[in-house]
């Protein structure tokens, strides 16, 4: 395995589905949600098992950036083009500030359980945390590892615990260990949202779901861009032209564009627990609710209120409701059925139409 290890943490995106709390200049990466500090500060942190930490951000966000996580490299792609454009971009940049490495590439807006997840050693990589390690750091440096000694991709896959129909699922092949006695699976597949039914069977026949977590060495994930969608950017970035590179291709993610091609991708369980924080009926995963269900993020009275989410910068009171999400911040408030969350989205788009957002 490569001497260095870089954590690049992906710091772009907006988070439309926490809106209004997210919008375009506060997107939800800079919020606490659920603690004292963002979640880009918290993530920046428990990316402190690596020997260097790069935060990849647009470049309108990368002095709010540099606030929250003043530790880190800041890198700033042309403009956001989702996740494929973006690591594309990020592994390109890193081989030529830091040479030799192995990439572990994290978003900025997830929430791990278990903050004691970094130790912060600056270790060198031999002297890492070890296979049978059972916390972020350890599974990372594990997927790390894996990259480096197998030259796959790899994809951190985490045990689903409800048949949730709003993640990618990945199957894993048979187990197999690398010649420094690191487990993984080579992947067989990766399948897009399913269904509720095909959830349960997914949860049922061992799929892991994709939580967007990668670790792979800037030469290996370069060379399987190389044959995607992605290639009119390589070539771009090979010029110095990122500019150019960027405006030669659509948005598409990682999964699409590279990982759902290759066959060198691998994964490797995750011995942590995790959520993304995707929509407001996540905050509830994450936050103690009180005997009826109901769970607050800031200032809020509940009466005769159950299984809702109350999330505000001010101050709120629901009375006589259930299974709802009612999130106010600033100027802005919205209320929405719990099991509906997942539209905000479409309520962001027209705001988006508007100018509004």
């Amino acid at each position: 395995m490569t001497d260095t290890l870089v954590a690049v943490v992906l710091a772009g995106g907006t988070g439309t589905r926490l809106y209004p709390a997210s919008r375009s200049d506060r997107p939800k990466q800079f919020l606490p949600l659920g603690g004292d500090r963002s979640l880009l500060a918290e993530t920046v942190d428990r990316a402190g098992f690596a020997d260097e930490v790069y935060v990849l951000t647009r470049p309108d966000l990368a002095d709010q950036v540099r606030e929250h996580a003043p530790s880190a490299g800041v890198l700033t792609e042309p403009e956001p083009k989702d996740t494929g454009p973006a690591l594309a971009y990020a592994a390109h940049r890193v081989r030529e500030q830091v040479g030799d490495c192995t990439l572990v590439c994290l978003p900025s807006d997830h929430h791990i359980e278990g903050e004691g997840a970094t130790d912060g050693s600056g270790l060198g990589t031999s002297e890492r945390a070890s296979p049978a390690s059972s916390d972020f750091a350890g599974t990372m440096t594990d997927a790390a590892a894996v990259a480096a000694e197998t030259d796959s991709l790899v994809t951190v896959g985490v045990e689903p615990t409800r048949p949730e129909t709003g993640y990618g699922y990945v199957k894993p092949g048979d187990e197999r260990t690398t010649d420094g006695g690191r487990t993984y699976h080579p992947v067989e597949t990766f399948t897009e949202k399913p269904d509720q039914g095909a959830a349960m069977r997914y949860r049922h026949h061992g799929y892991y779901w994709n939580a967007g977590m990668f670790a792979w060495t800037p030469d290996a994930f370069l060379r399987e861009a190389a044959d995607s969608e992605l290639a009119p950017l390589l070539d771009a970035l090979d010029a110095g032209d990122p500019d150019r590179g960027f405006a030669a291709v659509d948005p598409v993610s990682v999964d699409y564009a590279v990982m759902e091609a290759t066959d060198d991708a691998a994964l490797v369980p995750a011995t942590f627990e995790w959520d993304d924080l995707g929509a407001w009926d996540a905050v509830e995963r994450v936050l103690d609710a009180d005997d009826d269900g109901n769970a607050v993020l800031g200032d809020a009275v509940t009466i005769d209120a159950e299984n809702t989410v109350v999330a505000t910068d001010g101050h709120a009171s629901v009375v006589g409701v259930e299974d709802l999400v009612v999130a106010s911040y600033g100027d802005r408030t919205l209320v929405v059925p719990k099991n509906q969350a997942q539209r905000v989205r479409e309520v962001v788009a027209e705001l988006e139409d508007e100018g509004l957002f």
